[in-house]
This record gives C-alpha cells, sequence and structure tokens, in this order.
C-alpha cells in the first residue's frame, strides 16, 4: 500500500505544481449566467480593443500643480506610450487643478511585469508634494497578482505547521504527529493533481479561492479522520497482541462513521452545482475532490504506515494489550456526569446561549465596497481614492453599455439619469452592428450610489428603448449582479443542503428524530456563528461589512463540517446503546469520542484560521467564521446540546429504529441480559455505575 501511494506521489506532483497556472482568476468567471454585465463581457471581442486591460495613472497634490508636476505628467505619457505599445491620450485635468489623469492600455493578457513598469514609471521621479497611482483595471489585476504572489506556498507552510503543533500537544508524542502530517501532505498533492486534471481537461474551474480552500479542507478534515482511526486503534491495540489485527478491528469500527462523514461533507457541498454563480459551482466539486482524497488516504495509507511502524510511534504512552488508560476523572467524564445530572437543564441552557449569540447578527450587512476588498490598502485603492477626490467618482471604472447601433442616439439619451456625470460618444463594433457606450457616474465604483445609478439607468433603457437590446455592465453592475446571484444561489443551496444531510443521518441513524433534531443543533449554532462573527468583524477587525458569499460559503462549510462532528459522537452513541441502556451508552460515547471531537475540532478551526493570511478580507472572514462555527459545534453543541437532548429523550431520540424499543438497548439471551466484557477504556464515567 505505502508503495502505491509512493508512485500516486510521484506522478502527482508534477502536475500538482500545475495547478496555479490552470486557475482563472479573471471577472468574468465569477459572473452569473445571463446577467447583463456577464452579456456585456461576452460582446466586448467584437470591440476593437474590446478585450485590452485599462487603467488610470492618477496625479495629484493638496494645492494647484506646478510646472514641474506638468512636466512630469508629460514626460509619463511619452514613455507610457513606448511600454504599452499604445498611444496615450492628453492628460485630463480635474476642476480644481490640482489633479491630471493619464489613461493608459495594455494587453488583455498583459502579465505583472509589463503592468509593474506602468506603475513604476508613473511613481518614480515624482516631484516633492506629488503623488501618483496606477488604479482602474489594471492597476486591480497588479494589486491582485502581489496580493496572491507565493500565497499557496505560505498557506501550505502555515498550515502544516499549525497541525503539527496542534497534533504534538494532543498526543504528547514525538513521533507520532508525523505520521497524519505526512498523510495530509501526500493528500494535498494528490489532490491537487486531480483538480489540475480537471480544469486542464473536464473544463472544471479553479480559483485562488478554490485552491485556497482545498489546502484548508485537505489538511483539516483530513487530520479529522486521522484522530478518528488514531483513537480506535489505540484502543483496540490495548486487546489485541497483533497490532495488524488491532488495525482490523480499528477500521472496521470507525470506517462506516469516517465514510458516512466524508460523504455528508461531499453531497452537502456538491450542492453548490445547482448555483447561478460560476465561482460557487465551482467551489463545491473542487473541495469535494479534496474529501475523497483525504478519506482514501486515511483509510488506506494511514493504516498501513501505522501497522508498519508498529506501537512505538505512541511512545512514550505505548498502548500494549491489558493495559488501562489513566486512572484520573477526565474533563469528559465530569461534564458528561453533569450532563447527566441534568440533562433538560443542560440543552435548554445551551440552546439558549446560542440564540443569545445568533442576536449578534441584528444589522448584519453584506458587500464589500472597493476600499476594503483588501485587508492592507493598495495602490489601487489609494488612487480610487484621489480621483474620488478631485474627479467624479467612477472615473477610472466607468460603466460599460451596449446596445444597437441603429438606437445609438435614443440609447445615450435614456442613460442620463441622476447619477451619471457624462455619457461619453458611442463607440461602434468592428461589424458596425452594435455600439458601446461608456457611462461616468458621480459615486465611486461598487459603491451603494453606483450600484442604485446601474438600476436606474437599465429601467430608464427598458422603458425608452425596449428593442434596443440595452445591456449595462462594467465593474460596478458586475458586482451588483453577483450580489443577487448570491441571493439566488443563498435560496437554491441551502434548503437543498439541509435536505441532503438530514437524509444522510436518516440512512446512518435508522431514525427520524435524532437527524431532525441533529440538523436543527446545527442550523442553531450556524446562526449563533454568524451573530457572534458579525459582532466581531464590526467591533474588533474592523470590517464595515461581510462578503457577498460569506453567507452561503459560512453555511455550507458550517452545516456540512457540523453534522462531520455529530456523525463522530451519534454514531458511537448508537453502537454502545445497542449494547445496552440508552443512558449508559450515551455516557459510553461521549466518554469515548469526547475528547477526539474537541481535537478535531481545534485542528479543524486553526486551519481555516490560517486563512486569515491571505490579504482578501473575504478570505479572512470565511477563516475567523468557519473556525469559530467549529469551536461553537464541539464546545457547546457536541459537548452539551446533543448529548442532553440525547439523554432527556431516552430511546425516543432513536425512533423508529428498534433502538426505540423498550428491549432495543440491550441484548438478552433466555429473559437474561447476557454479560458483556468491557476494557477500562469503555467503561460509565466514575459516580455513574452501569450494571452489565
Amino acid at each position: 500500500m505505502i508503495a502505491a501511494w509512493l508512485i500516486i506521489v510521484f506522478i502527482a506532483v508534477p502536475m500538482a505544481g500545475k495547478l496555479s497556472g490552470a486557475e482563472k482568476n479573471d471577472f468574468t468567471q465569477a459572473l452569473p449566467s445571463g446577467a447583463q454585465s456577464t452579456q456585456v463581457a461576452e460582446l466586448d471581442s467584437r470591440f476593437k480593443g474590446g478585450n485590452d486591460l485599462s487603467g488610470v495613472v492618477v496625479y495629484a497634490r493638496d494645492k494647484a500643480l506646478s510646472a514641474a508636476d506638468r512636466a512630469k505628467v508629460a514626460d509619463d505619457r511619452e514613455r507610457l506610450a513606448e511600454i504599452t505599445g499604445h498611444s496615450v491620450p492628453p492628460p485630463s485635468a480635474s476642476a480644481d487643478g490640482q489633479a491630471l489623469t493619464l489613461a493608459v492600455t495594455l494587453p488583455s493578457d498583459a502579465k505583472s511585469g509589463a503592468i509593474k513598469k506602468v506603475r513604476t514609471q508613473a511613481e518614480q521621479n515624482l516631484p516633492d508634494g506629488l503623488d501618483a497611482r496606477l488604479t482602474g483595471a489594471a492597476g486591480e489585476k497588479l494589486d491582485g497578482q502581489d496580493a496572491f504572489g507565493g500565497v499557496e506556498s505560505t498557506l501550505l507552510y502555515v498550515a502544516a505547521g499549525v497541525v503539527a503543533l496542534l497534533l504534538l500537544f494532543i498526543y504528547r508524542s514525538p513521533v507520532l504527529w508525523i505520521l497524519p502530517l505526512i498523510v495530509a501532505g501526500v493528500t494535498s498533492q494528490v489532490a491537487e493533481a486531480i483538480v489540475y486534471l480537471l480544469a486542464r481537461h473536464a473544463g472544471m474551474v479553479v480559483n485562488s479561492l478554490g485552491a485556497a480552500i482545498l489546502l484548508v479542507l485537505v489538511f483539516g478534515a483530513g487530520t479529522d479522520y486521522a484522530l478518528l482511526l488514531l483513537s480506535r486503534y489505540r484502543e483496540e491495540l490495548r486487546h489485541q497482541d497483533d497490532r495488524h489485527e488491532a488495525m482490523r478491528a480499528a477500521l472496521r469500527k470507525s470506517a462506516p462513521a469516517v465514510i458516512a462523514s466524508a460523504a455528508t461533507v461531499c453531497l452537502a457541498l456538491l450542492c453548490l452545482t445547482v448555483a447561478e454563480l460560476k465561482s460557487n459551482r465551482s467551489l463545491g466539486p473542487v473541495a469535494a475532490v479534496g474529501i475523497v482524497c483525504a478519506l482514501a488516504a486515511t483509510l488506506t495509507l494511514l493504516p498501513a504506515l501505522l501497522v508498519v511502524c508498529g506501537r512505538w510511534v505512541f511512545w512514550p504512552a505505548v498502548p500494549r494489550p491489558g493495559t488501562r488508560p489513566a486512572a484520573k476523572r477526565t474533563v469528559w467524564e465530569r461534564l458528561g456526569a453533569g450532563v447527566a445530572a441534568r440533562p433538560r437543564v443542560s440543552w435548554i441552557a445551551a440552546a439558549l446561549v446560542l440564540c443569545a449569540l445568533a442576536l449578534g447578527g441584528t444589522g448584519l450587512r453584506t458587500g464589500l465596497d472597493f476600499k476594503h476588498v483588501y485587508r492592507s490598502e493598495p495602490g489601487s485603492v489609494v488612487g480610487q481614492k484621489m480621483l474620488a477626490d478631485h474627479y467624479p467618482g467612477g472615473s477610472a471604472r466607468p460603466a460599460r453599455v451596449i446596445a444597437d447601433a441603429a438606437a445609438a442616439g435614443p440609447v445615450a439619451q435614456a442613460l442620463e439619469v441622476e447619477g451619471v456625470a457624462k455619457v461619453l460618444p458611442p463607440k461602434k463594433s468592428t461589424d458596425g452592428a452594435l455600439v458601446s457606450i461608456s457611462v461616468v457616474m458621480t459615486d465611486p465604483p461598487n459603491s451603494s450610489g453606483a450600484e442604485s445609478t446601474i438600476d436606474r439607468m437599465r429601467a430608464s433603457a427598458a422603458v425608452k428603448v425596449p428593442d434596443a437590446h440595452v445591456r449595462v455592465g462594467g465593474s460596478t453592475a458586475a458586482t451588483l449582479d453577483v450580489a443577487r446571484a448570491h441571493s439566488h444561489d443563498r435560496k437554491a443551496v441551502i434548503p437543498l443542503a439541509l435536505a441532503v444531510v438530514f437524509l444522510v443521518l436518516v440512512l446512518l441513524l435508522r431514525s427520524l428524530i435524532a437527524p431532525l433534531l441533529l440538523v436543527g443543533a446545527v442550523v442553531a449554532c450556524y446562526f449563533a456563528t454568524l451573530g457572534t462573527s458579525w459582532l466581531l468583524f464590526q467591533h474588533v477587525l474592523g470590517f464595515p461589512a461581510v462578503d457577498a458569499s460569506l453567507v452561503l460559503y459560512g453555511f455550507i462549510f458550517l452545516v456540512a463540517l457540523g453534522v462531520d462532528y455529530t456523525i463522530f459522537l451519534v454514531d458511537r452513541m448508537r453502537e454502545e446503546t445497542a449494547l445496552s441502556a440508552p443512558r449508559e451508552g450515551a455516557l459510553r460515547a461521549f466518554r469515548a469520542t469526547g475528547g477526539v471531537v474537541v481535537s478535531a475540532g481545534a485542528v479543524l478551526a486553526a486551519t481555516f484560521a490560517v486563512l486569515a493570511v491571505l490579504p482578501l478580507v473575504a478570505m479572512a472572514e470565511i477563516g475567523v467564521m468557519v473556525g469559530l462555527g467549529v469551536l461553537l459545534e464541539t464546545l457547546l453543541v457536541i459537548a452539551v446540546l446533543v448529548p442532553g437532548i440525547a439523554l432527556d429523550l431516552g430511546r425516543w431520540f432513536w425512533w423508529p429504529s428498534k433502538l426505540a424499543r423498550p428491549t432495543g438497548g440491550s441484548r438478552t439471551h433466555g429473559g437474561s441480559r447476557v454479560k458483556k466484557e468491557y476494557s477500562d477504556d469503555r467503561q460509565a464515567p466514575t459516580g455513574d455505575p452501569v450494571q452489565l
């Protein structure tokens, strides 16, 4: 098995290194199908230079421009024309006399080096007091490339380091932590290679967000599955002389829960394929590939490594046949005993805490403006602010309108609505059938005022020139269409994901009551996480809003991964309840899995929090929210809410399965209960004697 994986890795590593080259990060890949902004982007090729990359160099000072300033701009105009290979129009002066702008044009496939030459030329040899910035599409593209340069390797090293530290803390072994980390590293390479092949040959769309989440999921979920297997394997090593038999028993007992967990996560992620946005549709399959690879490696490579290495990898606490774990009463024993003593009070108190945290989401605002896309302030954002101070706010990114050429005049008149500063002369397509009209708005791009102007232009054109096939696009229109598509996707994906998760739990637990309550608990945890995250974003991190994608992504990841941990606990509860009364079964399961679940939750929360190292606010928000939600899930929902409900309902928790019957929780023979020997690992908590 190890040799087979070595061959797979040898083949996969070269392809995994090509994944970044297959990523599609241009804005058209994130646009909703059929939207006006999408149609405008698709029609660009019919215009001369329609696919070119435009940029604006803005020069400004806090008083009237000097002769030296104007000479600098004139010199830059000549040099920028040489650099870009396109003529640069004369500079445009602001009304206050304190700023000048140069419009530059580059090829659509311009690399960062070419754009960087433009920025360097503009920002060097500036007279004292004069500031110059490159903004517009070219400036934003360069800032994006600078921000993500080398970020994948950084993310890999940070995630690996975080997982290594947590595993070292959990097992307190100088050796054992290495094996899950090796498996996670192997899995990441194989998953990236598969995604690369699908992107290159099957049309799968992969962007930087998907690649980052793939890496985080592989390390987080893969380590979680490894923790569950390791826990079972260590139990069995105390019962078996042969480590091969111990691993066989551990796989037999843990594999169903791990497979069910991975299947639930994959199915929930694949619900994203019904989304309208391309970026949402592509994220589901990309993430599902990572989960499947993590599952395969956990059930094949990790067992092989553990068996080959032998018991000594657990040193200094080597589990040997007949040995017992430490006799001290653990936190999980005390917590389980407390919940068992007052189950109804426990779960009601946990539910009230979740409701109180959910209230923090009151007044939640979605949609980040251009000023808050990055955690720092890159040059393109500074340039946008300079333009807003001296020119109409939309000068750098005008709206783009495409319509039938025969109606060019009426269309231009229809576009003169409130919020429009200037309608530029129309330009005909190469075939003469269409016209492109640039519209400068008074408000900055992607602001709420600019979005309202887009709506007014669309409405005016639809009423005044209904047969002109007017399509209003551009940066602001695209942002508006994406936000509305996110709203559609939430309404389509969230109910479907809930239904899928519920059905998987029904099939796994053979119950209706338990799955219904578990899905409700996970949803309550999601709203509590959303409320807590919003308070944190507002008052600690200073984010004015949440990204439009956060509500959907946060829900999918928290529901899928939350049910993941629930399956670990409830599947063990079902196993133990089949051998004893519901109360004793729940307590045994809680003691056996409580530490594993919270350890797995800590690992996954930490790996998602690693996304905060990325420069995008949206990525930091996803990392913080999912990490916080996983901690709430493990420390409150799994530790208190679910056990409390299960203990309070007793056998009704398992209705209508056979466990709900009065005799369903114990095995009988001749009217008397059969005694079953348990190791000390599976004894009921101290103070809760169990008659077997």
